[in-house]
Order: structure tokens, then C-alpha cells, then sequence
């Protein structure tokens, strides 16, 4: 079995993690980042340029240069040259999954394991099945999530925040 690296937290450097240890890659935060200020902008059809997005969610230029770049070539967004030119979701934010997403970013199947290598013990096996179920289950969550669904959520958020501050 191959754990993808979203999974593993190989290129973590601000990692979000849970009691159970599993993170959230910088590069698969800043494409999720990048894509949330994509899907905000959505609706009005005008393309955003990389230094915007840079600016709004600090994240270095040409890093999210590399990142948009992929999200390109798997048809996640588009890109329009020229002066008002820059990158727009190619579809609807509601149609884009986090898994689609993490999978484009750091690769379905990113890097062989322990786990890859034939399981001589019983214990062993007992081990990779319940590895597998938890890949299962974190992918029927991330499946689960759009980009429409982040933009809700930052949405509702901002709200409770400036509810807080009055």
C-alpha cells in the first residue's frame, strides 16, 4: 500500500494535525489556500493574479506559481494570459473535492511505505488492514468537502468574528 504524502506530513512545515497525527502538508495548505481565494472570487468571472493571491494568503510567488501549475495541468483552474489576465476555477467550486484537490498536489499514490513490502505475519496483516480503513476513511472525508464548502465555513466564521468584535 502507498500512503500519500498528505497523509504522512513528508513536507511539513506548519502542519495542522490532530490527536491522531495525521497533517496537513504546507504545499497541499497553500493549493487549498490559493483555491479558497479562487472559489471567493468565483461568481464575479474575473481571474485572479498570482501576486493577489500571494498578498491575500502570504504565500511566496513563485511557490504558488508551481502549485497553480499543477492545478492547471489536472484541470482544476484555468489560466487567461494578458494584461487582466490570471487563474479562475475551471468549474464550479461546489464540483471540486479536497480529495481531487490533495490528490493533484501530492499524488494519489506519492511514495511506497513499510506497508508496501508482503506482510509475513499475521499481526502484520491485521496492522495494513486497519491502516487501509483509516486511508479509506480519510478519503470518504475529504470526498465529502468542495471548495464551496471551505468558502461557507471561512464565510460563516468572518461573521462570527466580527459578531465577536462588536
Amino acid at each position: 500500500m502507498v500512503i500519500p504524502q498528505w497523509r504522512t506530513g513528508v513536507y511539513s512545515r506548519r502542519p495542522y494535525s490532530n490527536s491522531n497525527n495525521v497533517e496537513l502538508s504546507c504545499k497541499s495548505e497553500y493549493a487549498l489556500l490559493a483555491l479558497l481565494e479562487l472559489a471567493t472570487q468565483h461568481s464575479n468571472g474575473e481571474p485572479l493574479q498570482i501576486r493577489q493571491i500571494a498578498a491575500e494568503q502570504n504565500i511566496p510567488d513563485r511557490y504558488l506559481e508551481q502549485l497553480l501549475a499543477a492545478l492547471r495541468r489536472a484541470g482544476i483552474v484555468r489560466s487567461q494570459r494578458g494584461a487582466r489576465g490570471g487563474y479562475f476555477l475551471a468549474r464550479e467550486p461546489w464540483k471540486i473535492t479536497l480529495l481531487e484537490v490533495l490528490s493533484c498536489i501530492e499524488g494519489a499514490e506519492s511514495r511506497p511505505t513499510e506497508a508496501s513490502r508482503e506482510t509475513k505475519s499475521v499481526e502484520g496483516m491485521i496492522i495494513r488492514e486497519i491502516w487501509q480503513e483509516s486511508g479509506r476513511a480519510a478519503d470518504a472525508v475529504l470526498q465529502k468537502y468542495t471548495l464551496q464548502d471551505l468558502a461557507e465555513k471561512r464565510s460563516s466564521r468572518r461573521q462570527l468574528d466580527l459578531m465577536y468584535y462588536i
